[in-house]
């Protein structure tokens, strides 16, 4: 390159350079132009986040949403119309917020898809004291889908209703009434209070529209919920035969964290209309499609449900429940899918029911729905105990006393009593195994351990000898198992204990910790739990205490390793019963001391020289041969008898 060439190239750089800053816009002008770039940046950012939504199936904005200027709106609104067709404009809107309540629960709706937004129990609390929330607005879905002609899937969740009522709080009122009659329609009916409805409406058009009717009564847990469809046939798909309803909500967590407790009963449970009570796993995730026609779908916890009921039936419906482990908040998230018949006539109305409230046998069983199925109360063998006794008395002292712990303990004295023929009967039997004691020990000398054969038939005999049955105290003890057992599902199950105090006990319905850790110690850690139960040691203690006493009525060691069972057995329901509810170990304790006394008192009246004196006397007499044994020898003489001869 040769030095003109240089100098040229020198003079454009300088040119450049004079032209570039002669140029240079001044402060205000910079402002302006990085403006102008901050809303071409906003406007990208927010068809970015449109599409987003869009992608993932959330076709609703909000109006207090930064729109950069009035053509970005008019963008989101041409999308919408896109998407939705003619449900786009009305997908747009401000979500606000609405309450509906009776003196026992608070409904809180939204405008974006007129949906149950959350429902709280006013009459309880969390076991941390908070307000008692079935389900909460951001983990609930509630929407009714359907096609349109023009093959878009519309979700009423996606859409703005407008509420037909003035302001944003409706209550339901009504006569004074006392804690035993709430949610009691025999009460309702006697002193009917208001009933109120609250609608929110999507209008389309003239003569199209979509609305939501929830109707609540005062004093009672069922909302009414309508569904009317005007106009629509024109616009849903003329093939189709089914609109499908969606209700989903994580389970919040309403009791302390025990695995014997809150999530051991929450799942899902179903009833049939022409069948019975059918639940998903307790345990693990589960789901199920229902093909026949179900008359309710529950959402199960330990002390309170919500429910969706048809008015006939539900056609058909898929059930799904993804259980949570380890979360400190939620147990499960539970999903309905429910199919609703559609006719495709210019008007289509679903007439639904919620229940949201206790898992109350008394309330539940009052709606003849079967919804007191609910409340678990054991096997099949012991249900009927829980139903018709244990339940009325219960309730029956409950009117009259508020004291839980006095009510347990007169309740254990009722059932003690009932049994009390039985347990006598028993102690009898073991007095006369007693009174033979003398005899079984020269039978086992007699014979040893060599000849175990002939030194059991020598026991059976000397029973039979003196009259006495070896299953004289065991059989009436079987009569009391059904009452051990049906208190066993009912205590963990009453929502009356929950909590309610007692002693040191600060709710019956849980454990009562009296010493606790925080490490865990391994093995016997994952069934005894991290803490100590006093009535559950109060129990444990009186059980061995039983144990020995019936115990001294065993007079034959022809079983040595029953003893040592007897003992073990108490320390199992020990490390069982440390994390149920402080209310079934203190009925166990109760019994237990009753029993101790019972047993002494009997053996101060009952004179056992007097019943083996009876027993001598016994043994003197022929021994009567039961009919059985009768109809036995006289088949054995017919079997041997020579046939008769023949006639010639």
């Amino acid at each position: 390159m040769d030095k003109k060439s240089i100098i040229g190239i020198l003079l454009i750089f300088a040119i450049l350079v004079i032209f570039s800053l002669i140029n240079q816009p001044s402060k205000e002008k910079l402002e302006e132009i990085n403006r102008k770039r901050d809303s071409i940046a906003a406007q990208i950012e927010a068809d970015k986040n449109l599409q987003i939504q869009s992608e993932q199936g959330n076709n609703t904005f909000s109006m207090d949403e930064t729109i950069p200027d009035s053509i970005a709106k008019e963008n989101l609104v041409q999308t919408r119309l896109n998407e939705l067709g003619m449900f786009g404009n009305v997908s747009i809107g401000e979500e606000k917020f609405y309450t509906f309540e009776n003196n026992l629960i608070k409904l809180t709706f939204s405008n974006k898809g007129a949906r149950i937004y959350s429902v709280e129990l006013k009459d309880y609390r969390t076991h941390d004291s908070l307000p008692l929330v079935l389900f909460n607005g951001p983990e609930t879905l509630f929407e009714l889908g359907f096609p349109t002609n023009e093959a878009r899937s519309i979700q009423s969740s996606q859409l703005f209703f407008n509420p037909t009522f003035s302001g944003n709080h409706v209550e339901v009122r009504g006569a004074t009434i006392k804690k035993a009659d709430r949610g009691d329609e025999r009460f309702n009916r006697k002193n009917p209070g208001d009933s109120k409805s609250v609608s929110f409406i999507l209008e389309l058009s003239t003569g199209k529209s979509l609305e939501f009717i929830y109707t609540l009564k005062y004093n009672s847990y069922m909302v009414d919920f309508d569904i009317r469809m005007k106009g629509l046939d024109n616009v849903i798909a003329s093939n189709q035969s089914y609109l499908s309803f969606l209700w989903s909500f994580d389970v919040p967590r309403q009791e302390t964290i025990s695995k014997f407790g809150e999530d051991r009963y929450t799942n899902i449970q179903y009833k049939y209309s022409e069948g019975d009570l059918e639940q998903l796993s307790t345990n693990k995730s589960d789901s199920k499609s229902l093909n026949n026609k179900i008359k309710w779908i529950g959402f199960k916890q330990l002390f309170f449900n919500s429910t969706i009921i048809a008015e006939e039936s539900f056609p058909s419906a898929k059930v799904t429940s993804e259980k949570y482990t380890d979360n400190p908040n939620y147990l499960a998230n539970f999903t309905a899918d429910i199919g609703l018949i559609y006719e495709g006539k210019s008007q289509e109305d679903y007439n639904i029911q919620f229940y949201f409230g206790p898992n109350h046998y008394k309330t539940l069983k009052q709606y003849n729905l079967g919804l007191e199925r609910l409340v678990y109360l054991g096997y099949a063998i012991v249900r009927p105990v829980n139903k018709w006794l244990i339940i009325p008395v219960f309730n029956f002292l409950r009117e009259y006393i508020n004291n839980f712990g006095i009510i347990i303990l007169l309740l254990t004295i009722f059932i003690k009593t009932i049994v009390f023929p039985f347990t006598y009967k028993s102690y009898i039997s073991q007095a006369k195994m007693r009174a033979l004691k003398p005899e079984i020990d020269e039978i086992n000398e007699k014979f040893g351990k060599d000849k175990p054969m002939e030194k059991q038939q020598a026991t059976m005999a000397l029973y039979k000898k003196a009259g006495v049955s070896p299953m004289g105290g065991c059989l009436p003890m079987l009569f009391q198992f059904p009452f051990l057992i049906a208190m066993f599902f009912f205590f963990p199950t009453s929502i009356e204990l929950r909590q309610q105090s007692f002693l040191w006990a600060h709710d019956l319905s849980t454990y009562d910790a009296i010493l606790s850790w925080d490490f865990n110690i391994p093995i016997i850690g994952s069934i005894l739990g991290n803490h100590l139960s006093l009535f559950c040691v109060l129990m444990t203690a009186t059980t061995i205490i039983t144990t020995k006493l019936n115990s001294q009525a065993t007079a034959s060691p022809g079983m040595p390793g029953m003893k040592t069972m007897m003992y073990i057995m108490p320390l199992i329901f020990f490390f069982l019963l440390n994390n149920y509810a402080s209310g079934l170990s203190y009925y166990y304790f109760l019994a237990n001391l009753i029993t101790i006394g019972q047993t002494y008192i009997m053996r101060r009246f009952v004179d056992e020289e007097k019943i083996r004196a009876q027993i001598q006397v016994n043994k003197k007499k022929p021994v009567k041969k039961s009919n059985f044994s009768k109809r036995l020898e006289e088949m054995a003489k017919q079997k041997g008898a020579p046939l008769p001869r023949k006639r010639r």
